[in-house]
């Protein structure tokens, strides 16, 4: 046997382990009463908390290597770790335990006119694998919230966040030890070699039930292709903000300022910039100059270039682009129908927003664009399962099948129905 025949069969058998595993783990976890999955997430948050600097001194240890790597700002900054981002992921992690448990929970019931009583009840997935790159503070989100919906799950993070990852990882497993679980429920792929997703995309011999990738464009990409095990994807956040000839200036101004340059690498980050022509003299000039005042680079179309001698000319990529960084599309259109079939024609279905005051505008806004999240006044830097309400997320679903929007507790439940009869028999 070559060695790199030796090396495949070792990886092979190490996640053939993880699946058995996680499968043994989730038939004991799918039954476990809620208050022990409650503890488990509290004693990691407190766990998170007691070790802090340990973790800290993880994520400097990847972010020296990104940094040597060269790697973009955009890209540092979703792996940074700092005490204010920890305190975040303990108080997810609170909110998570603090959640209503979906398993068990009758979605509907019913009964027939021959008396038998049918209900619809929530069950856990089964076996979660979760492939994301390079945000460490994914390892806790996706593992509190499959621990809260019953589910077993297997983390496959970015070789980039290893370090991070592992130190978060392990106090997600001091949780399940307090709380007298499985250590199983929660796992994390112990090698970075590339191969170990093709792995998990095969399913592991039947263990896993489902796919959730959080990525890239290519990770994505790669997992529809691959994947013989269902999917929940993530794709791209091309997210597009329109402003309406009846839009609020001061309202509009601080809206995208927020939604381009709060966070510019994250998924909810605005990409495309649509204003109507009847206001570019009165709104087009203040929102670029605020953004270009918070370091934003401006991409326009004719018409903006001609508003604004600094701004670059967009070309048919950049309307098909998630920048990722400080820099924007923007371009003029006739009217609310014209920035419809803009956004149709290029968005990644993610998140939309609009900003307008005329309520017959936004009616037609939201019924007619076909994305995950749409927003009215609002930035869409708040499409966020955390900022939902859902404690936290895995990812925002831009399929229809399933899950849609931010994946939080209840998408990552099935159902089954229970129907009681009194010796009912069909003719």
């Amino acid at each position: 046997m070559t060695a790199a025949a030796s090396s495949t069969a070792t990886l092979a058998d190490i996640m053939a382990g993880l699946g058995q595993r996680a499968r043994a783990a989730a038939s004991v976890l799918a039954h476990a009463p809620a208050e022990r999955k409650t503890e488990a997430l509290r004693a990691a948050a407190r766990a998170i908390d007691v070790r802090r600097a340990e973790i800290l001194a993880a994520n400097a240890e990847d972010m020296a290597t990104a940094r040597m790597g060269g790697m973009s700002a955009a890209f540092l900054d979703r792996l940074l770790l700092d005490d204010k981002r920890l305190d975040a992921i303990v108080a997810a992690l609170e909110a998570v335990a603090g959640l209503p448990d979906p398993v068990g929970t009758v979605v509907a019931n019913w009964q027939r006119p021959n008396g038998l009583d049918i209900s619809r009840v929530r069950t856990p997935l089964g076996v979660i694998g979760v492939i994301f790159e390079s945000r460490p503070n994914v390892t806790a989100d996706a593992g509190a919230l499959c621990l809260k919906a019953g589910n077993a799950v297997i983390l496959r993070g970015g070789s980039d966040s290893i370090h991070s990852s592992r130190a978060i990882h392990q106090c997600l497993v001091d949780g399940l030890r307090a709380a007298g679980l499985p250590e199983d429920c929660i796992q994390i792929v112990p090698t970075t070699d590339r191969a170990a997703v093709g792995e998990m995309l095969k399913g592991l011999d039947g263990a896993i039930d489902v796919i959730v990738p959080r990525g890239g464009k290519g990770l994505v990409g790669r997992v529809q292709s691959e994947a013989r095990v269902p999917v929940f994807a993530h794709l791209e956040g091309l997210v597009h903000v329109y402003i309406d000839k009846s839009a609020d200036l001061d309202l509009a101004i601080s809206v995208v300022t927020n939604a381009k340059m709060r966070r510019t690498g994250i998924c909810g980050a605005a990409e495309t910039l649509l204003v109507h022509k009847d206001v570019v003299d009165t709104h087009l000039v203040p929102i670029v100059t605020a953004l270009i005042e918070k370091g934003c680079e401006i991409r326009g179309d004719a018409i903006v270039q001609q508003a604004l001698a600094t701004a670059a000319p967009a070309t048919e990529d950049d309307w098909r682009t998630e920048y990722e960084d400080a820099i924007i599309a923007v371009k003029v259109v006739a009217d609310v129908g014209e920035a419809i079939a803009h956004i149709e024609r290029y968005s990644s279905h993610h998140t939309e927003a609009v900003i307008a005051e005329d309520p017959a505008v936004v009616e037609r806004f939201f019924n007619e664009i076909d994305s995950a999240i749409l927003m009215h006044n609002a930035s869409t830097q708040f499409a966020d399962g955390g900022e939902f309400g859902f404690g936290g997320e895995i990812g925002i679903a831009t399929g229809k099948m399933h899950a849609r929007g931010p994946v939080g507790v209840e998408q990552l439940t099935s159902f089954k129905y229970l129907v009681r009869g009194a010796g009912q028999t069909r003719p």
